[in-house]
């Protein structure tokens, strides 16, 4: 396999983190391609949590190189917190291995200060942003004004770029209601992002060139996604989404190689869906089960922590995010967290107000806020066994379920996740990651998966 694509196929949060963690083992450089700190990837390694937002979650992989495309907006401050912080726990020993494209747009101060007053200002209408800049800095990109990586690094021209990118945030600023920056403010600003283009200097190389090597030599390459399909900014539920394309196909123009290099494809899902933010939510429980699905995945958001909005898992949504993904494989999460229920269900239609059942995803969200889901209800699952080592380790109506999904959806499983350590899965597809080993899984139930 030259390479595998990851992506989430719900409204991000599906578990993509610990996925490319394990994948990671069998990759010799892993990608990412687009969004920016405004992800979350948890790792659970050895009861030690990780949680990054911008270093690519195969960075604790000593052997794995990992790149940080094109396609991605970075806020300097962060990544050189995340590299101190994998440094201060002896995981970045070797610099080399995380290399940083110079055509990165920067997230400057002024974009998270936007950012946050036009969330103020939205009052009831606000899209439920994660307030850090992301949005502004995309819409920078797209108006031709951004800062990118390479005049960051340059002290000179980053001060000229400053001094008139303040200029124009402060004007918009004032008419959203906001305090405008102060000369003082912007003089410290500059030393300040002097100082960050330092230390970010030597991480910068050619992302594009590097895969094309690695691949060119037999080596495999693993591009990482961030948020979900339903959250692409042309196919999710417009407006209320990221600022940037979350597709597979993104993973070519976001890491600066062609789209043949994105040969396979792995959603991910989890075994029922959340979604943080403002938008609709077909499947959405406003019960206590919606309540205990939160408490026992521990549906908390790794960059926010705001509480997830829980419910059934949607396949209209997921087979959406299939055909515009070019889905080749699945990966569940979360199978342990459905299984403590003793009933669940699965929205396998949606019911217009008019009574019309239709099969397809709206594209236009006030249609999609007044559908009702069509629901098909299950048995809960039987407990699962304390190790997994094979498919048929899992007890029968667990089986039985991962047969109906990919029955209903006509894409094979190949991971089901039931615990949030690495290990806690079972890999049906032996090519991802040969000689994997499974551990034992975790008899308390109801961590994240």
């Amino acid at each position: 396999m030259k390479s595998l694509v990851c992506v989430g196929a719900q409204w991000g949060d599906e578990g993509k983190g610990k996925l490319v963690d394990i994948l990671a083992e069998n990759a010799h450089v892993v990608v990412r391609f687009q969004g920016g700190n405004n992800a979350g990837h948890t790792l659970v390694v050895d009861g030690v949590q990780t949680i990054l937002h911008l270093v690519p979650s195969g960075i604790l992989h000593e052997n794995t190189t990992c790149a940080i495309g094109n396609g991605v907006v970075v806020d300097p401050e962060v990544l050189v917190q995340e590299v101190e912080m994998l440094q201060a726990r002896g995981k970045l020993d070797d610099m080399s291995r995380l290399v940083v494209s110079p055509m990165c747009h920067v997230i400057m101060p002024w974009h998270k200060r936007l950012d946050a007053a036009r969330e103020q200002a939205s009052g009831s209408h606000k899209i439920g942003t994660t307030r850090r800049g992301i949005g502004p800095t995309y819409e920078d990109k797209a108006a031709r004004r951004g800062i990118r990586m390479y005049e960051f690094i340059q002290p000179q021209r980053l001060t000229e770029r400053i001094r008139t990118g303040v200029m124009m945030a402060n004007s918009m600023l004032e008419a959203l209601g906001d305090e405008p920056y102060l000369g003082v403010e912007i003089e410290e600003m500059i030393q300040r992002c002097h100082k960050l283009g330092e230390e970010i200097a030597p991480l910068l190389g050619d992302v594009g060139e590097l895969i094309v090597q690695i691949g060119e030599s037999g080596g495999r390459v693993l591009f990482e996604g961030a948020q979900g399909a339903l959250l692409d900014v042309d196919h999710g539920t417009y407006p209320y989404v990221t600022s940037s394309n979350c597709a597979a196909a993104q993973a070519a123009l976001g890491s600066g190689v062609g789209p043949a290099w994105a040969s396979e494809v792995l959603g991910v899902t989890k075994a029922y869906t959340t979604r943080v933010g403002e938008g609709p939510f077909p499947s959405e429980l406003h019960t206590a089960v919606g309540e205990q699905l939160r408490e026992l995945g521990g549906e908390f958001g790794a960059t926010t922590g705001r509480p997830r909005r829980c419910g059934w898992l949607d396949l209209v949504a997921l087979r959406h995010a299939i055909r515009i993904n070019g889905v080749t494989q699945l990966a569940v999460t979360k199978l342990d967290v459905l299984s403590k229920l003793s009933e669940y269900q699965v929205c396998e239609a949606y019911e217009l107000p008019d009574g019309t059942r239709i099969d397809r995803f709206p594209y236009d969200p006030l249609v999609l806020e007044q559908v009702k889901p069509v629901l098909k209800a299950f048995v809960g699952m039987d407990d699962l066994p304390s190790t997994l080592n094979k498919f048929e380790d899992l007890p029968g109506s667990a089986q039985s379920f991962v047969a109906y999904l990919q029955e209903q959806l006509g894409v094979p499983v190949t991971i089901i996740s039931v615990g949030p350590q690495r290990g806690e899965e079972l890999i049906l597809d032996a090519a991802l990651v040969p000689n994997h080993q499974s551990v034992a899984v975790a008899t308390a139930r109801g961590a994240q998966a």
